[in-house]
């Protein structure tokens, strides 16, 4: 029973890739190397992990100053908008005026017709009076009146006469004189009236005109602020998902790191059974050895210790044997790494492509086609990305060199370990589909040198170490 378990435990440990099976383990000395490059890999993912949290850090500040600009510029368009609608309503009251200020001047039009008309009647009536004073002589006709007189009371009323016409003539010219003026007056009044709302309408249309470019501009800037928000907030979301990748590769180092030890353990447990059991075999036979010479040992005593020696090596081996086998499987590929896909062609390859680095290669296929984990591994993480889509990263240690593989967007609802789970090379770990951003039903596969990063700094292409 014991037995069992054991073997179970080590396969468990070999399907980590951290180290080789047991029958051709390499020396402590390397074991110790093994976890030395966790160590040093751990150490490295927890300085990324500073690194992006400082970079988080200078985002939310940088958020930070774009949201209070943002708040400043609002304020400056409330008050453009606000002035814009002050502008607008004096506008809209200039525009009354002008209205009711041509209402104005059309009956002072109106008054001013009838004004030339009086004048039209007192000049005819002036001219008339002016030919009279050529015909008559001018005085002289008044004199003939006074003279006239049959006596001192009709001279008296004649000279009454003359003074009211005399002074009628000179109310008649004083009143054209008035009115000219009045009509000078009124003409240069409406012009200087009419010139001043036009002019004060000009310079608020103007000075709407301006508010409004002076709005757009704001806006403009607005609208540059909401883009740089944005660019920001998707920064800031890259560098969280970078957060808690580079959190769960540390997570799943550390499960490494204690398979490892488990792992070391074990060997060392091995060692010491083997070295116990080989001190017992040579003790028993100093002993057969020793009584033999003692007692002269018969010939069948020392082929009963002969026998019993052979059967422990047989034990021995068999043992062996039974610790080094793993479960084997006609599609998984021999090496270190089987082919991710249960069917499908390369559609793309690793490089640039528009306008962006792809990262990895695409193997694209139709119908229900199974993911397979491409090598022995720790899974860091399984989640629903908004560009991978359903997507899962496996961490390996190969040959003391740490790999992560990408697998993305697999149909929904197909992912098949979570985070932390152990899988093996050739062990189904979800169903290619077209989720994220995706074109078609593809399965988007990565091989990074080393942990993954947000810049896919560590990328190799695949081709030529996957198969594919």
């Amino acid at each position: 029973m014991m037995k069992k378990k054991s073997v179970a435990k080590l396969t468990l440990i070999s399907a980590l890739s951290i180290g080789s099976i047991l029958t051709t383990m390499p020396s402590n000395s390397f074991a110790q190397s093994s976890l030395s490059d966790l160590n040093k890999e751990k150490s490295e993912i927890e300085n990324k992990q500073s690194d992006v949290q400082s970079k988080l850090t200078e985002k939310n500040g940088k958020l930070d100053n774009i949201q209070s600009e943002q708040a400043t510029v609002e304020e400056q368009i409330e008050k453009l908008n606000s002035s814009i609608s002050s502008t607008q309503v004096k506008i809209t009251e200039k525009n009354e005026q002008i209205a009711t200020t041509k209402e104005e001047v059309k009956k002072l039009e109106e008054q001013i017709e009838v004004v030339k008309k009086r004048i039209e009647k007192r000049n005819e009536l002036l001219k008339d009076r002016a030919r009279s004073y050529q015909e008559t002589g001018g005085m002289i006709n008044y004199l003939d009146v006074l003279m006239g007189s049959q006596s001192f009371g009709d001279f008296i009323d004649r000279v009454g006469a003359v003074a009211t016409i005399v002074e009628a003539d000179q109310e008649i010219i004083k009143e054209q004189e008035a009115d000219k003026k009045l009509l000078e007056d009124s003409k240069k009044e409406l012009k200087t009236k009419l010139s001043s709302l036009e002019s004060m309408l000009a310079d608020l249309e103007n000075m709407k005109a301006s508010l409004k470019s002076q709005k757009k501009e704001k806006d403009q800037l607005m609208a540059q602020l909401e883009k740089e928000e944005d660019h920001v907030e998707a920064e800031m979301l890259s560098l969280e998902e970078e957060e808690q990748l580079l959190a769960d590769q540390k997570v799943a180092m550390e499960k490494a790191i204690q398979l490892e030890k488990e792992r070391q353990a074990e060997i060392a447990k091995k060692a010491a059974e083997e070295e116990r059991k080989r001190k017992e075999a040579e003790a028993a036979a100093a002993a057969a050895k020793a009584a033999e010479a003692k007692k002269a040992a018969s010939t069948s005593s020392s082929s009963s210790s002969s026998s019993s020696r052979r059967s422990n090596t047989s034990s021995q081996s068999s043992s062996s044997n039974s610790s080094s086998s793993t479960s084997s499987n006609t599609s998984v590929s021999s090496g270190n790494f089987t082919k991710p896909a249960g069917g499908g062609y390369v559609s793309s390859g690793l490089g640039h492509r528009w306008g962006t680095f792809h990262a990895g290669v695409d193997l694209a296929a139709g119908g229900t086609v199974p993911i397979y984990a491409a090598a022995d591994g720790v899974v860091i993480r399984s989640y629903t990305s908004s560009s991978y889509g359903e997507v899962i990263f496996v961490s390996h240690y190969i040959n003391g060199q740490q790999y992560t593989t990408v697998y993305a967007h697999m149909r929904s609802g197909s992912r098949l370990v979570q985070g932390g789970a152990v899988v093996k090379k050739g062990q189904q770990i979800g169903t290619m589909g077209n989720t994220g951003d995706s074109t078609g039903q593809h399965l988007h596969f990565e091989l990074h040198k080393g942990e993954w990063n947000q810049a896919k700094s560590n990328a190799i292409n695949p081709i030529g170490i996957v198969p594919m």
